[in-house]
């Protein structure tokens, strides 16, 4: 980027990129518009003659919402403008962006490239001439280079990857229907369940979908959602995923007792995420935790 461009964003992208968005690059002249990136006529409205880039979460880590990659493709190619995805949630085995005309994705290899919650990382994928591009600009002067231990933690989970990622998304099936049928729950969002509002398109740009869900509860306060939380014996409640253990997070988490709002379902909201420990184990431990927190 450069002073007086501009970039189009999808809404509520990851917290880190929208900090980038919001209070870094307008430091040096570059504006941001977010908008929703479910429609096409969202992307095409919201082009200017100074737009550079285009920012993508396909699905994103909450809500799951996708882009038509190939669609945003072709309008950016039409536009000259430049595209990149973040594809954290699918990885690339279960997605490749690049084959549907985005110019470079990206995926955090702290998450399943790691795979055990040990190391921090990121992967940039793209032509060799986009990342030579990247390699001989900012690149280094922001101290992007990867530690020779950091890579060798990577290199070994790449080595158990598609392993780890058919057990996991085997898991998460059976965890989405066991929540799908709680009496407790009022709906699940998940990419690869018929009920998901984007699921058409979610079988014909993904090739799988990982250990990542969110689901409502039927909570009448904060303090219920906490107690069953508080409650999991051996799922953790902490932010992240991609490792081996399974954990949660409340989106009323940062909210007081006071600012809960139960008619607000994203505020009962969480988002689980299944690792590597059998389903049963974790059914049973949600099970156990729901009765504690709605006897």
């Amino acid at each position: 980027m450069k002073a007086g461009d501009h970039i189009v964003s999808v809404d509520k992208p990851y917290t880190w990129a929208q900090r980038m968005f919001d209070v870094i690059l307008p430091r040096f002249g570059v504006a941001t518009t977010y908008i929703d990136g479910t429609r096409i006529g969202n992307f095409e409205r919201a082009v200017l003659p100074n737009t550079t880039l285009i920012y993508l979460e396909s699905p994103n880590s909450w809500d799951y919402k996708l882009q038509d990659l190939r669609a945003v493709a072709e309008l950016a190619r039409a536009e000259n403008i430049v595209t990149i995805v973040d594809n954290s949630y699918c990885t690339p085995l279960y997605q490749r962006p690049i084959a549907l005309g985005i110019d470079i994705a990206m995926q955090t290899a702290t998450k399943y490239i790691g795979g055990h919650s040990d190391t921090v990382g990121g992967v940039l994928c793209g032509t060799k001439e986009m990342m030579k591009k990247i390699f001989e600009s900012e690149f280094l002067n922001t101290g992007s280079g990867v530690m020779p231990f950091n890579a060798w933690l990577l290199i070994r989970g790449l080595r158990t990857m598609p392993t780890r990622l058919e057990q996991i998304s085997r898991t998460t099936r059976k965890i989405a229907d066991f929540l799908k049928r709680h009496p407790r729950v009022e709906g699940i969002l998940f990419p690869f369940d018929e009920s998901f509002p984007q699921y058409q398109l979610a079988r014909q740009q993904m090739t799988g979908a990982c250990g990542l869900l969110s689901f409502y509860v039927k909570a009448g306060s904060r303090a219920e959602i906490v107690t069953f939380c508080e409650s999991l014996k051996h799922i953790m409640m902490a932010v992240s995923w991609g490792g081996h253990e399974s954990l949660i997070l409340p989106k009323c988490a940062s909210l007081t007792g006071g600012e809960f709002d139960t008619a607000n379902r994203d505020h009962r909201m969480l988002r689980l995420y299944t690792g590597l420990e059998d389903p049963d184990y974790l059914i049973r431990d949600l099970e156990q935790a729901f009765l504690m927190a709605w006897a």
